[in-house]
């Protein structure tokens, strides 16, 4: 908005018939206009404060200032100049919805909590509407929490749909509602303790952390599922309750163990991240890591007593219950009959291994040519903004018109809600808030080709419409591309200028510019310093006869109503409308005779750059502008030409989004190899073998991989049904979710090569143990891998606020999990067999403390006096 000030606009053709020149109005005003400090009288018996009217107060009180006494005429200042109690400035004019309005921007400290602070905004708000004169009225034009709320909102509806669907998922598998009791107390414990966590080490609520827990819904039942079918199966093949509670979950204590810190762990490279990533993902990281790490302490240790107390032998073979583990007991048989087929064609497997392998690795180094590599997916936050570039020589009345007409076709959209616009001389912002995503059906991006075509049309001004970034710190336009040298301004604008227009010929830009232009006319008043010197004039009084006409600086303060204001004198702008009139000024000569500025001086006009600007303390020139692919694509492209064009001297740098993508972007490959490394030393330490990490890591991660990719750089039917077509691009987001896929992948691996162990030390060879334990682990497998697919799968489907961010995340999650668990099925046992070593002959030394008869808990000399067996009986002597 426009800030008082006391105007003194001067007329210099009264001014030169009273022989007044600007710098006496200037120097009248500064010594009438004083606020003097008088002090008090201080008495015997009183004292007494003293105040002097020294200084001007109102319009009035201007106006009859005294500027000159001659022979008792008096020359006041309303004589001379017009006096209003104006504006401050007049370089900017705001709008709200087509109307004229005063704008004030709220920015919130860097520890204050955004949705807390508008909060109490609006109370203020409130209070101030009941305030305000009649016809005036308050509005929040842009309120960034609004997108805030809303994505936290639909966070919550994603988290419902998750909860319900893994439900669901389970029940189908093990057929009975006691059975689906286990896992599902699983959920709501591991969250309870993720918060728990939050609240200890001061986590905040927010959309990264609800994204967290939305995605540890369908990683925490996990281990709960695999503990309640171990025991199913031990109820099955005869044992008691109690017994089978107590086996299996002895069984699976080491698997469990490494699964969880597996998982855990991947999240650690995330949260040691530094720069905008670390700060993002932080406590993403650490909730996901401690709902993971509760989930594993509550399989161990509730989920056994509740299988102990809830499965029934009877439903086992009846009913529902029946169907379905008769069902996958066909369905193992199918794929027990198939698996023997990949052992005994362990050759051809091995060549379909290293085939996905490398497609794997190719995919991955092709995503810069051939997919979409950026630091973040746009985000639908309902709101359109606009970057307003005017001719350098433009007025702020032009400029006005023009954004007036951009006004308007912001105001045609048909789910505006209102618009707003800033507008300078030569530039301006504008934009348009449109309605909440409950009311409107069309997305914020299918509105930008329509708008940018209107805007387009617009003569006198560029104008183009842009989405603004969901990550902090991003720069008015994605590509910030700046080239910096210590050569002058015009060598590296001319560099630049040729780099620019090789990206404009190559179609890399929906719109460019560079920053640096030479286009602003300026005109020097060139004095003749003889003729200055012949007339007894001295530039120290010229120069003030022009700063006070033309300069607009403020002369001192005055006061209203408590607040003080500046007072700017200045010659009225009807007679200041070209250089040439200029001359017509006049400046204090000997005497106090006045001498037009054309007797001595002439103008003389160029051309200048708007601004030169410096980067690193070197001359700097950016490119700026929207790529009409993705972000690292048009990178690359200028960094080529770069290369080609600029000779040595001359050093790359960037801002914003730009700047983000190159120092962040760059750092997944270091997480991603820091995270396998943690999972191999982990799982080296829980088998004892650094051959069966490799089995593990070899047979899961880069089949995973593979799936994910592919949603990199397909693009499926139903774009109308599936967001952005079912497709997402290498961000930030999906980065995370290959980390977190790394550690899910693992586990299918985990639990085949750990049973596969432990019957080999039974007696069984290699082929035997590893078939057999694919065959059992295939239904805690199955069960885990489509809890968490059937979990993510929501993620995929959403849309509204923060929508691309979760589908990247999903997309990433369900088409790993998906294709990993189907290869890493076949595959795993293949690898065992090419690296495992041979267990069986370890069974000869050591006590098999694990391969008890089905009624007995411990061999007795490790029981306990008064353990009860699982029909309360005490221990029973086998």
């Amino acid at each position: 908005g426009r800030t008082f000030a006391m105007r003194i606009w001067m007329k210099p053709d009264r001014m030169a018939a009273l022989n007044i020149s600007p710098a006496q109005v200037r120097n009248m005003l500064a010594r009438n206009n004083y606020l003097a400090a008088v002090g008090s009288t201080k008495g015997s018996l009183l004292q007494v404060n003293l105040t002097a009217n020294t200084d001007l107060h109102t319009v009035d009180d201007f106006k009859k200032l005294v500027i000159r006494q001659d022979k008792g005429n008096l020359v006041r200042l309303s004589d001379i100049a017009d006096v209003v109690l104006g504006a401050e400035d007049y370089n900017t004019e705001v709008r709200f919805s087509g109307q004229k309005a005063v704008f004030m921007g709220i920015w919130v400290l860097p520890n204050a909590n955004s949705v807390d602070v508008i909060k109490r905004v609006r109370v203020e708000m409130e209070q101030i509407q009941k305030e305000l004169p009649a016809g005036m009225k308050g509005e929040i034009a842009y309120d960034a929490t609004a997108y805030i709320n809303d994505a936290i909102h639909e966070v919550v509806k994603t988290l419902i749909d998750t909860l319900l669907i893994v439900m669901v998922v389970i029940f189908l598998f093990l057929g009975s509602f006691r059975s689906v009791l286990v896992p599902v107390v699983a959920i709501p414990i591991s969250l309870i303790g993720a918060l728990f966590l939050m609240q200890l080490f001061g986590f905040s609520l927010n959309l990264l952390t609800l994204l967290a827990i939305v995605l540890s819904v369908g990683l925490v039942v996990d281990d709960a599922i695999v503990v309640v079918e171990n025991v199913e199966r031990h109820i099955r093949d005869g044992m008691s309750r109690m017994n089978a509670a107590l086996v299996g979950a002895r069984e699976l204590i080491g698997p469990i163990i490494a699964m969880t810190i597996t998982l855990a762990a991947v999240y650690t490279p995330i949260a040691l991240q530094g720069g905008l990533t670390g700060a993002l993902f932080r406590e993403f990281a650490l909730t996901l890591a401690g709902a993971v790490f509760i989930s594993g302490v509550v399989a161990l240790t509730l989920s056994p007593m509740m299988s102990a107390h809830l499965l029934r032998p009877e439903h086992v073979d009846h009913g529902f219950s029946g169907w379905v583990n008769r069902t996958f007991d066909r369905f193992r048989e199918w794929y027990g009959s198939h698996l023997d087929r990949t052992l005994n064609a362990r050759r051809a497997v091995y060549l379909v291994w290293a085939g996905i392998f490398a497609l794997a690795i190719l995919m991955f180094a092709a995503i810069p040519k051939l997919a979409s590599k950026e630091l973040a997916p746009k985000e639908d936050q309902g709101v359109i903004f606009g970057i307003i570039t005017a001719p350098a020589n433009a007025t702020i009345d032009d400029t006005i018109r023009y954004a007036d007409a951009a006004g308007k076709v912001f105001q045609n959209i048909p789910d505006t809600r209102f618009t707003f616009q800033i507008t300078f001389p030569d530039n301006g912002f504008g934009g348009m808030v449109l309605k909440p995503w409950g009311v409107r059906k069309t997305p914020t991006k299918a509105y930008l080709p329509q708008v940018q075509a209107q805007l387009g049309a617009i003569p006198g001004i560029q104008m183009f419409p842009i989405m603004p970034s969901a990550l902090p710190g991003a720069d008015n336009f994605p590509v910030s591309f700046v080239i910096t040298s210590t050569a002058d301004q015009e060598r590296i604008l001319e560099f630049a200028r040729q780099i620019f227009q090789k990206a404009m010929e190559a179609h890399i830009f929906q719109f460019g510019d560079v920053d640096t232009k030479i286009d602003q006319p300026q005109s020097e008043i060139v004095f003749d310093h003889d003729k200055v010197a012949a007339m007894g004039l001295d530039m120290q009084g010229v120069g003030a006869d022009l700063s006070a006409s033309i300069g607009g600086n403020y002369v001192n303060r005055f006061n209203i109503e408590g607040r003080s204001y500046k007072v700017i004198p200045q010659i009225k702008r009807v007679d200041r409308l070209n250089p040439e009139q200029l001359e017509n000024i006049y400046v204090s000569g000997p005497n106090n005779q006045l001498v037009p500025l054309s007797t001595v001086a002439s103008i003389h006009h160029k051309t200048v750059a708007r601004s030169l600007n410096r980067m690193q303390q070197l001359n700097a020139v950016t490119i700026t502008g929207v790529p009409a692919g993705s972000l690292d694509s048009a990178l690359k492209f200028l960094e080529t030409e770069a290369r080609n064009i600029l000779p040595k001297g001359y050093v790359l740098d960037y801002t914003g989004e730009s700047r983000q993508l190159r120092t962040e972007g760059s750092k997944f490959l270091g997480v991603f190899l820091l995270s396998l490394t943690l999972i191999f030393l982990v799982l080296a330490a829980q088998f004892n073998s650094f051959r069966d990490p490799f089995i593990i890591l070899f047979g899961s991660v880069p089949l995973a991989m593979f799936g994910a990719a592919i949603f990199m750089f397909l693009k499926m039917p139903f774009g109308h049904f599936f967001t952005d077509g079912w497709t997402t691009s290498f961000n930030i987001y999906s980065q995370v979710g290959l980390v977190t896929l790394v550690g899910l992948v693992s586990k299918n691996g985990i639990l085949i090569v750990q049973f596969a162990n432990e019957l080999q030390r039974g007696g069984l060879d290699k082929l035997a143990a590893v078939a057999k334990a694919a065959r059992i682990r295939l239904r805690p497998i199955m069960m885990t891998s489509v809890a968490t697919v059937a979990g993510h799968f929501p993620l995929t489907l959403v849309s509204g606020a923060g929508a691309a961010a979760r589908n990247s995340i999903g997309l990433v999650l369900v088409g790993g999990m998906t294709i990993g668990t189907i290869f890493t099925l076949f595959i795993v046992p293949s690898l065992y067999m090419l690296i495992a070593k041979e267990h069986h002959e370890k069974s000869l030394m050591e006590p098999d403390l694990e391969g008890v008869p089905e009624d007995v808990d411990l061999t007795p000399e490790y029981a306990p006096a008064l353990a009860p067996d699982g029909n309360g009986n005490g221990w029973k002597q086998g």
